[in-house]
């Protein structure tokens, strides 16, 4: 897994908002990644629609969300527009994001591993610096983690 305080590795990929986004873009704001397995599945719903109900609250502290998975750009589209999601998905459909912030590895269900997304978020600063990363995220409540970690970091 990718460490804390360090520079966040640039990157540059397809968005659903027809542009690609690079990380770039994002310098002057925090920044929150969040990678996920698969579009439209029980917890990546739970995931991407907590995340959406929070976002005016990130918006107001300086803060972009973004959604990362190997979907393709269709997928995304039909994802965000099925659950009215109001920020960018992004497509890493040749991994290389997704291996360059060591969230693609080895998985176990139900008896069988298999190489996929591990659910994971990292907090990035306006400076393009990795504030926080959490590993094998639990869906429950975790997007109200990442925002009350961005107001007490906000607050020193």
């Amino acid at each position: 897994m990718i460490k804390e305080n360090i520079k966040a590795p640039i990157f540059k990929l397809p968005s659903t908002n027809k542009k690609s986004y690079s990380l770039k873009d994002s310098l002057g704001k925090y920044v929150v990644i969040y990678f996920y397995p698969k579009d439209d599945t029980p917890g990546c719903t739970i995931e991407t629609n907590d995340f959406n109900k929070l976002l005016p609250k990130f918006k107001k502290l300086n803060c972009e969300l973004l959604g990362v998975s190997k979907d393709s750009l269709k997928s995304h589209d039909k994802f965000r527009d099925k659950y009215k999601i109001k920020f960018d998905l992004l497509a890493d459909e040749k991994l290389e994001v997704l291996k360059k912030y060591k969230v693609w590895g080895k998985k176990n269900f139900m008896g069988r591993e298999f190489m996929g997304v591990i659910r994971s978020s990292i907090l990035i600063d306006r400076r393009g610096k990795i504030l926080k990363v959490w590993n094998n995220v639990k869906v429950k409540d975790h997007a109200k983690e990442v925002l009350e970690t961005l107001k007490n970091i906000l607050k020193k």
